[in-house]
């Protein structure tokens, strides 16, 4: 079995044109090598663009409760060059580059820009061999990881701005409660305050306890005057 066929086999994609993957992973110094060969830089193009709107439909579902700003902030974050060079890493996507002799014998594999383009461009393949929803279960599988990881990181990011903030301007560490709870199964909501010294200073809501404390240190930090998107 060839190196692409065992790539495939880990990813869970199958492509009907194996050209398209080929180009995927094709560096442009290989090109520079092999005239007539075509880079991935066209599909680089369409994928962060395919890539930014799959992820913002699921910032999107996933904290109906946020504004744009936030929204927007947390999007950035996933299709930043470091994180997609992340993911790339862990789907062993250097391992199957095309690149020139050059750019290999510099350490090209492992290199973030190399790794973040090739993804992007490995996103646009899926969609044009396999179709949008198929690219699109492909590309939050893959960042499942780092979609919860931020998840975790920015809700606790809120809570303990805001604990800082609390114990510098009122010498007091803050509480939360939950005072409600709904809706139907597949669709909970949570409604939380936060209080310091026994007095609500904000109030949030979300699909988790956790989202709705989240929010609540949000809106209270807001209301301290200070921005966080």
């Amino acid at each position: 079995m060839s190196d692409l066929d065992h790539f495939q086999d880990r990813i869970g994609v199958r492509w009907r044109d194996s050209s398209t993957l080929v180009e995927a992973l094709t560096h442009s110094s290989y090109v520079n090598e092999h005239p007539g060969a075509r880079s991935n830089e066209r599909l680089e193009f369409l994928g962060d663009a395919a890539l930014g709107l799959m992820l913002a439909q699921r910032m999107f579902a996933d904290y109906p409760d946020l504004d744009e700003g936030d929204l927007t902030r947390r999007r950035s974050l996933l299709v930043r060059g470091s994180t997609l060079a992340g993911v790339a890493r862990r789907i062993g996507l250097g391992e199957v580059l095309i690149l020139g002799r050059g750019e290999v014998g510099s350490g090209g594999r492992d290199k973030s820009t190399n790794l973040a383009g090739a993804l992007e461009a490995l996103v646009a393949a899926v969609l044009l061999d396999r179709g949008w929803e198929e690219a699109n279960a492909f590309a939050l599988r893959i960042l499942a990881v780092d979609i919860e990881k931020l998840r975790c990181d920015m809700d606790t990011d809120y809570k303990s701005r805001f604990q800082s903030e609390a114990q510098s301007r009122y010498h007091s560490t803050p509480s939360y409660r939950i005072i409600d709870e709904g809706g139907a199964s597949h669709d909970r909501r949570f409604t939380a305050e936060v209080l310091v010294d026994g007095r609500v200073v904000g109030m949030g809501d979300g699909r988790s306890k956790k989202l709705a404390e989240a929010g609540a240190a949000r809106l209270a930090l807001e209301a301290l005057g200070i921005f966080t998107d």
